[in-house]
């Protein structure tokens, strides 16, 4: 099939959705499909047989666009709609796969691209704009009611956990939905070892690492307000990794602040490729979150390391991780600073946890169950016998 992919984020980055899209389309393409993704100006093009890499025109000033809702999204979403658009009347595809809230305008431009419409779901978008602009509370139901009517005139919808597959089935019980969790993240290309971080920062007991975004929902400030709680002799040292430059800043203030110099590290981003020796050095994985429903990719990573993981008991975990694989506690620096001594303490609670994950992660979120999952999920999209093919061998010239 020929299939038109609108990703509304910077293609491609290794950060989260961009690292989730790059999986879903060497998929598409090794399974014969031609792929087209509309994406914003800015992002690394690809070599990916099959694949082609239509940009948004470019923003002037405009280099980097932030995880989360931003005047440079919105703007960058205008026009990707615009391309959009234009995509719709000029060109036939078979399916378009709208990421997040490419979801609105690939459903009103529907009867002029004679496509079926696929909207990847990462999230509750109403939910999501009423939790960053409280302004919008008082919108709440006009904005749920939009996605709702949304939602019934997809084709299908993929939903990246249980808890917004069961939305989608109240709100549209008509419409085929396929449960496509993340996997562990991959680890493209060879940018060298990861660093020896007990020796880089002369760390002798416990080490605890964060890896991620740190925007406030991650609940990485209670977590480091839970290392202040715990007693000065404690043998545990948190390492951060990950964030953009102003919430890296933000967070070496408040260790700053509570003079947690030496107990807690804010390292800033690491390659991808690193990731997986990162994680092996670890006697903890931490997962803070406070807020949400959909579960942080990082989770499966966290699972493939077979490193023990220390969680917050909230929806967002709760749907992959129980206490046979991780070590759940309350979201807050006191249910935090519990969990950290529990761990730091009971290295057989965390050697079971950590092996008992890893083998949750390898029979259900490998790459392979991904892949057989979104095959599946497209043979229902097919077109009859042959009425496709014409259209790939277009795309492929």
């Amino acid at each position: 099939m020929r299939i038109l992919l609108v990703a509304p984020q910077p293609f491609y980055q290794e950060r989260g959705t961009p690292i989730a899209i790059r999986m879903l389309v060497e998929t598409l393409c090794s399974q014969g499909h031609a792929v087209d993704v509309l994406t914003y100006h800015v992002g690394m093009d690809l070599e990916i047989h099959g694949l082609r890499i239509l940009r948004t025109p470019a923003l002037p000033g405009v280099r980097d666009i932030p995880i989360g809702i931003s005047w440079r999204k919105l703007l960058c979403d205008f026009l990707l709609c615009g391309k959009l658009l234009a995509l719709a009347l000029t060109r036939r595809y078979d399916v378009i796969h709208a990421v997040e809230e490419s979801v609105f305008p690939a459903v009103l431009l529907r009867p002029f691209a004679r496509a079926r419409v696929v909207y990847d779901m990462d999230s509750m978008l109403g939910d999501q704009l009423v939790a960053k602009w409280r302004l919008l509370r008082p919108m709440a139901r006009m904005l749920r009611a939009v996605e709702r009517a949304t939602i019934r005139r997809v084709d299908a919808v993929f939903a990246v956990c249980k808890d917004i597959a069961s939305h989608v089935a109240a709100d549209a019980p008509g419409v085929p939905v396929f449960v496509i969790e993340d996997v562990a993240l991959p680890t493209h290309g060879a940018a060298g070892k990861a660093e020896r971080l007990r020796e880089s920062l002369d760390i002798h007991g416990t080490l605890a690492l964060y890896v991620g975004n740190l925007q406030r929902y991650q609940g990485v400030e209670q977590l480091v307000g839970g290392m202040a709680l715990l007693p000065a002799e404690s043998p545990i040292t948190l390492v951060l990794i990950g964030g953009a430059p102003s919430d890296i800043a933000r967070l070496r203030a408040m260790v700053e602040k509570l003079k947690l110099e030496r107990r807690v590290r804010v390292l800033g981003r690491r390659p991808l490729a690193h990731l997986a020796g990162l994680l092996a050095q670890a006697d903890v994985l931490v997962s803070p979150r406070v807020q949400g429903n959909n579960t942080p990719m990082k989770i499966y990573s966290y699972m493939q390391s077979g490193t023990a993981i220390l969680a917050t008991r909230i929806r967002s975990h709760t749907q992959v991780l129980d206490e046979d694989c991780a070590h759940l506690v309350e979201a807050g620096p006191e249910g935090l600073a519990r969990g950290l001594m529990q761990m730091s303490a009971d290295p057989v609670l965390r050697a079971r946890v950590g092996a008992a994950a890893r083998r949750r992660a390898l029979e259900h979120y490998s790459v392979d169950a991904f892949r057989e999952k979104v095959q599946a999920a497209y043979r229902t999209l097919e077109p009859p016998e042959g009425q496709g093919d014409e259209n790939v061998e277009e795309a492929r010239q």
